[in-house]
């Protein structure tokens, strides 16, 4: 029992959003018992999207395409102010087609190992705060660049120029923010570190590539979702089928909790009206508050079906990534990698987390709103 016990707190601890996903959408089950609408509830188009992606991703990983990448950007950087300006850069518009959990997961590893154990905390510190809100703002700016984008995108039924209209603006804002806050690290020199050559295997790359393209195709509405599912698949299993194991499952498993969840609510009247009150002509800044709480991604999918304001839900939501450490999963990954380092100091990092969030938002909610 306490083996069972203690099994439970770490997979809690680990897939939080999950746990509590799964537990809101089984409560629901109760008030409106399993049915023939409940088919109608899950996205299949978003949660196929997401499974090929993150398996095209993981593949461009496996193969080294970013660590490549990143070495050939880093060998023009002299100082901590520049390094930092080139990494914040690279994680705002890499994001954009990566996804921000990935961009993070490559990058601010990468950060931890230039400095080291460094005797200048401050400035790593810094470095993953500024690199973790440019992963967030930059995802921002395309469809496929987190995965409330890419739901709301499909939701809404939105043209690649209603999303830009109401991501643009903001997003580019917010990168003037970041090339500001850069201004806060030293112009102490350092250098990048060296790294080996690492030798690309065409094929491998080619069929990652040719997955890729046919995910944003998909996105597009281009090509059906069942052909991105079926080249996914084929990738992995001719190339590299540990790929299938590199998905992130909770994350599907997320959103299809939070589908049921969502989908039920909706046919409960008075919660329904409940929802339909507050988000009216408030659907930046109740979307932007309850991302504090839950974090976006669910905020998007609980918000969606109460609202026909896709637009500033949208703005409302990604905006909502900057605050505190949970509006975004993404700021928790950068957190959990930063405190197993040696020497880190997570009350700091946590301290000048919220302090750049909000020095961001209250620039970026008053720029959001004139633009809007």
């Amino acid at each position: 029992m306490t083996n069972i016990k203690t099994r439970a707190a770490a997979f809690f601890r680990a897939q939080p959003v999950l746990v509590i996903a799964f537990i809101a959408a089984l409560a629901t089950v109760f008030i409106i018992p399993p049915d023939a609408e409940y088919k109608d509830y899950c996205s299949r188009t978003v949660l196929i999207q997401l499974f090929s992606l993150m398996l095209a991703v993981s593949g461009f990983r496996s193969i080294g395409v970013f660590d490549r990448a990143t070495s050939l950007i880093l060998r023009k950087t002299g100082s901590i102010r520049s390094l930092g300006r080139v990494l914040v850069l690279i994680c705002f518009f890499t994001s954009m087609l990566v996804t921000n959990d990935v961009a993070l997961l490559t990058f601010v590893p990468l950060t931890l190992m230039i400095f080291g154990k460094t005797s200048d905390e401050k400035s790593r510190i810094m470095t993953i705060v500024l690199e973790t809100a440019a992963a967030n703002m930059g995802s921002m700016l395309t469809p496929i660049g987190n995965p409330q984008n890419l739901f709301l995108y499909d939701k809404y039924n939105m043209s690649v120029g209603e999303f830009m209209s109401a991501t643009l603006p903001a997003g580019a804002a917010s990168l003037v923010c970041l090339m500001a806050l850069c201004f806060l690290l030293p112009k102490t020199s350092c250098a990048a570190p060296e790294t080996s050559e690492v030798t690309i295997s065409r094929g491998k790359a080619a069929a990652y590539s040719a997955v890729f393209a046919l995910c944003l195709a998909c996105v597009l509405r281009l090509v059906p979702d069942w052909v991105c599912l079926i080249a996914a698949f084929l990738a992995a299993v001719i190339f590299d089928t540990s790929l299938l194991r590199k998905v992130d499952y909770a994350l599907l498993a997320t959103f299809v909790c939070f589908f049921v969840f969502v989908g039920n609510i909706a046919r409960i009247g008075e919660v329904s009206e409940f929802f339909r009150d507050i988000l009216s002509g408030r659907e930046l800044f109740v979307a932007l508050g309850l991302s504090q709480v839950i974090s976006n991604v669910p905020a998007a999918v609980m918000l969606s079906d109460f609202t026909d304001n896709g637009k500033l839900l949208l703005l409302g939501v990604d905006l909502g990534g900057l605050g505190t450490m949970i509006a975004s999963l993404a700021s928790l990954i950068s957190f959990q990698i930063y405190r197993k380092a040696d020497g880190a100091r997570p009350l700091c990092y946590t301290l000048t987390f919220t302090a750049v969030s909000l020095a961001m938002l209250a620039v970026l909610i008053p720029a959001a709103l004139l633009m809007s």
